[in-house]
């Protein structure tokens, strides 16, 4: 059974005061980031006592971010504007992190959908694509960090996506989250030409293409998918050795590929019991690897719904409390709207009521 200790929570709400956690524990190297970025300008971290921390091998601080996803779709109400509007609203509600979401086609079968639901978007919905989203939020913005939740290795060949990755690190002055999966949906993947039975296999070899590129002076792979030799690859990412790279997935496979080639786990809207059945996966698997548990960090993705709402203020704080406890280090918050002045409400309501009621 997993020890369970009491220590200080930091509910951080911008990526300053994360600095010394991501050098300890992953090596990003936001010293670097910052210096080139200007970020670092005050102290916007909220402290509490006692609040219980799911501990594996040893002590661990447990830093809490809060982030929000930026809408991907465009209805008639959601404009360019009302987009970077809410990007920099949230923001200067000193939100942590801004996220986007990845799909290139929308099928009209949902079939296959997590959860047997249906998928929220409709396939005639304007779907903007997150690359081109990240870029523009990289310069509408300047201290939250910015991420995929998460990025489809098979919508974009690793070489082309690596290029991009770091030219938005670039822009972003060291604040891109690479946050990626190998998608689940079939019908998308094949369309893409990809092989859906061995999406696994190509997406580890893709990663594998973004650190040799990224950190590598005369890059080289030789792989099964995908092979890199004698070639120039610039720039390189500000941050050292590169972006972190949270892996998406609730699979066994998934968490293998946290543990093999990630940074940290974004995990996809589990319930409590869940994700800490998850958690006690990823750990044995990690203690089977020889990787030290503190060095994994811990995100998940929230939607916020006005059926999770529904239920008052008090029981979204203690959910989110209770995945802190389990050691959820970073939550990406959903909002599924197409009202722009409904979207800064929740904004409003998230870092008014329930960021705050977390750090008391």
């Amino acid at each position: 059974m997993l020890e369970v200790l009491e220590v200080e929570l930091d509910v951080l709400a911008a990526p300053d005061a994360a600095n010394g956690r991501d050098e300890a524990h992953r090596g990003v190297g936001l010293d670097h980031a910052r210096a080139s970025s200007g970020i670092g300008s005050g102290d916007s971290t909220a402290r509490c006592r006692a609040v219980p921390r799911l501990l594996t091998s040893g002590p661990r601080r447990c830093l809490m971010q809060i982030g929000v996803h930026v809408p991907s779709t465009v209805a008639p109400d959601v404009t360019r504007d009302a987009l970077l509007t809410f990007a920099r609203e949230a923001e200067a509600r000193d939100f942590a992190s801004l996220w986007v979401s990845d799909h290139v086609v929308i099928p009209r079968a949902t079939a296959g959908y997590p959860g047997g639901r249906s998928f929220p978007v409709p396939p005639d919905v304007p779907y903007l694509e997150p690359v081109a989203m990240l870029s523009a939020l990289a310069v509408a913005t300047t201290r939250a960090r910015i991420g995929c939740s998460v990025f489809i290795l098979g919508h974009r060949h690793p070489v082309a996506m690596a290029k991009m990755l770091a030219t938005i690190d670039v822009l972003s002055g060291g604040r891109l989250i690479c946050g990626v999966g190998v998608g689940w949906w079939r019908q998308e993947l094949e369309i893409l030409g990809v092989d859906f039975a061995r999406r696994g296999r190509a997406a580890d070899e893709a990663l594998r293409v973004f650190k040799a590129l990224w950190t590598e002076r005369e890059p080289r792979f030789d792989g099964e998918f995908y092979r890199v030799a004698d070639v120039g690859f610039e720039p390189k990412p500000v941050q050292k050795p590169h972006p972190p790279i949270w892996v998406g997935g609730n699979t066994t496979a998934a968490l293998r590929r946290v543990v093999a080639l990630g940074d940290g786990w974004h995990a996809m809207s589990k319930t409590p019991d869940e994700l800490r059945a998850s958690l006690a996966e990823l750990r044995t698997l990690a203690e089977a690897a020889g990787r030290a548990w503190k060095t994994i960090e811990i995100s998940m993705r929230f939607e916020l719904s006005e059926t999770v709402l529904a239920d008052g203020v008090q029981a979204v704080v203690d959910r989110l409390g209770e995945y802190g406890r389990l050691g959820v280090g970073h939550t990406a918050v959903v909002f599924r709207r197409e009202d722009p002045k409904r979207m800064l409400e929740l904004l409003d309501l998230v870092a008014t009521k329930i960021r705050p009621a977390l750090a008391r």
